[in-house]
């Protein structure tokens, strides 16, 4: 591993050691952002990817920097190295992909924040490994082949670590974070879309709560 992939290992291992569990959010209104990664951050949680599958992504991004300063953000759907930049712009303190491209994987290594590129097959895994990259997106995950998928690559994959993501939900968190090679779990569960919309963030709250206690990971939390 070169010295920039090893660095910018470290900075995906610095933040993701911080919570075995990854939101993954796409905000369909700009004023939900803040307000549903306050109640999540109450429930135990303080990393998460916000997609940029709207229009609503990059400002979300912007006012969570700003509202909530000891969250750390990531960037997620990001598909060209453009929307990399743009995801650096915004604050991002991390960039997760669905996929690989080649200039995506060179420019993550010299970029200003660490990228989670996505694999879903050992082929993908390569052309990243080859570059120095060893902590990918595992995605789609149940559809890719779900902890017995992982199992599998942890064999040829020595050192390799993952955050799966697609298709996971909060009874089967546990199954994925018992792997050896598994860093943190995403997942879309804990924004529950009809929550989001009607603003219960009481219920965000408790679903963060009752999903790290399930792990045994949930320490109590500060109410503010």
């Amino acid at each position: 591993m070169n010295v920039q992939a090893q660095a910018q290992c470290q900075r995906l291992d610095d933040i993701v050691s911080l919570s075995p569990l990854l939101p993954v959010i796409t905000i369909n209104h700009p004023d939900t952002a803040v307000p549903l990664c306050e109640a999540l951050m109450q429930g135990g949680l303080k990393v998460f990817e916000i997609t940029l599958r709207t229009e609503y992504g990059l400002d979300a991004i912007r006012a969570l920097r700003k509202a909530l300063p000891d969250a750390f953000v990531g960037a997620g759907t990001v598909l060209t190295v453009e929307q990399y930049k743009q995801a650096e712009a915004a604050g991002a303190h991390f960039v997760v992909t669905p996929g690989i491209t080649l200039p995506l994987l060179e420019y993550g290594l010299q970029a200003q924040v660490p990228l989670l590129p996505g694999i879903a097959t050992a082929s993908e895994l390569m052309s990243g490994y080859q570059l120095g990259y060893r902590r990918f997106k595992f995605f789609p995950a149940e559809v890719a082949g779900g902890t017995a998928g992982l199992r599998a690559l942890s064999g040829p994959f020595a050192g390799v670590r993952f955050c799966p993501t697609g298709g996971i939900r909060q009874n089967t968190a546990a199954d994925y974070l018992a792997l050896d090679n598994v860093m943190t779990v995403g997942g879309t569960w804990l924004a529950p879309e009809d929550a989001v919309a009607t603003g219960d963030w009481a219920r965000v709250r408790e679903l963060a709560r009752a999903s790290l206690a399930e792990l045994g990971a949930w320490s109590s939390v500060t109410e503010t």
